[in-house]
């Protein structure tokens, strides 16, 4: 008599598997809806000659990378593409350092520490128009409130919005002023997961204060300084709201950075150039991704074995 032998059995997906892609569903969903399909569709646009009609229509012709070759040969592509670096790094740098310096004066517990950096938090909870329109009223050349200091001091008034040569450093202080609570919060949470007894045995050791940030707290505190500098990375490239209001990217281009070039492009001209506009935005992504991998790279080679 042969022996059969029993047939596979098709495992069954466990409980937990269920769950997992339950939770999984959404997530994806909302990915594919609201970045791949956006993202794609971008990609779509810089790839064609896109005019009002044929947007409506969707018969534009197929340009290829023209609109790229466009992009890379217009006057404002250099300077744009500089103006945008300088914005990014100026601004990373001190958001960065000022709220690191905040967050370790507020580890020490006084009155109203909490209060006061409850207080902190308003220029980032304020909507980014209304933030934007305080800081033009004060840097106004006539009738703004840092001119009418200079004068007490005996100084001339200076064309912060209005000057080749000060319009982009007054809306990268603006942007630095809004994005230091965000590096405050983050830090600060960071600050108060480093036990107290790594700070108590150096200590012992006789380690000043100095020694014990530098040796303690700034290498226990790089995860979330990576997080932090990576997110403001990511917000302050597409910074658009700030730069619009306040200069709109002038006086002559001299604060147009690749999101107000970009906006410009698509929606500020009598003839809309929907394809080249969207090529600045998708090489506005190609410049995050590049910088992100560039920080993270650096800091594995950083990271000790």
């Amino acid at each position: 008599m042969a022996l059969t032998t029993p047939a596979p059995s098709r495992r069954r997906p466990r409980p937990g598997q269920w769950a997992a892609w339950a939770f999984l569903a959404p997530v994806s969903l909302y990915l594919l809806v609201f970045y791949a399909y956006p993202l794609y569709r971008n990609v779509e646009l810089s790839l064609r000659n896109y005019t009002v009609r044929s947007f409506v229509r969707g018969d534009a012709p197929f340009a290829g990378f023209g609109n790229y070759l466009k992009v890379f040969a217009d006057p404002t592509f250099g300077p744009a593409l500089w103006h945008t670096v300088v914005f990014t790094v100026v601004s990373l740098v001190f958001q960065f350092t000022i709220g690191l310096a905040l967050a370790l004066f507020f580890t020490k517990n006084f009155p109203l520490s909490a209060t006061l950096r409850a207080l902190f938090l308003v220029p980032w909870l304020l909507p980014l128009i209304v933030s934007a329109s305080t800081w033009s009223w004060l840097l106004n050349s006539e009738s703004g409130v840092v001119n009418a200091a200079l004068g007490v001091l005996g100084l001339g008034p200076v064309n912060w919005l209005t000057s080749p040569d000060w319009s982009l450093w007054s809306v990268t202080v603006a942007n630095i002023w809004i994005g230091v609570p965000f590096n405050l919060v983050v830090l600060y949470s960071g600050l108060q997961a480093i036990p107290a007894a790594v700070y108590e045995a150096a200590a012992l050791d006789g380690a000043n204060g100095r020694q014990r940030f530098w040796r303690i707290t700034f290498p226990l505190l790089r995860p979330v300084s990576a997080i932090t500098l990576l997110l403001g990375l990511v917000y302050t490239l597409k910074v658009f709201d700030i730069i619009w209001i306040m200069t709109r990217g002038g006086p002559s281009g001299s604060s147009t950075t690749f999101a107000t070039w970009s906006y410009r492009l698509g929606f500020g001209n009598l003839v809309p150039s929907f394809g080249p506009g969207a090529a600045v935005g998708n090489l506005l992504i190609v410049m995050a991704l590049v910088f992100g991998l560039v920080y993270i790279r650096t800091l594995h080679r950083r990271a000790p074995s």
